[in-house]
């Protein structure tokens, strides 16, 4: 959601002409800025966000290993051994 922000961000300002006067929200202030300085900060946080996600896509493929794992042997574990007898 926030990287979405980002890119619209940064195709509006791709739109502005360099000598437009931007306005870089902090908190609950407006403060004008750079054109460039802020997309260079947006293109940074654009760059962190996707790092982030390629990190936490990659936790998730382990994640779910680990638990197929697990449950095959908790499987492995509770099914009876053929030719022996439950008590």
């Amino acid at each position: 959601m926030e990287k979405t922000e980002v890119d619209q961000t940064l195709a509006e300002l791709a739109k502005t002409g360099d000598d437009a006067v931007i306005y870089k929200a902090i908190g609950s202030l407006l403060v004008k800025a750079e054109k460039a300085k802020v997309s260079e900060d947006l293109n940074e946080r654009k760059s962190l966000l996707e790092t982030r996600s390629t990190v936490i896509a990659r936790q998730e493929e382990r994640i779910k290993a680990q638990v197929k794992e697990a449950q095959t042997k908790l499987q492995e574990d509770l099914s009876p051994v053929s030719g022996q007898p439950l008590s």
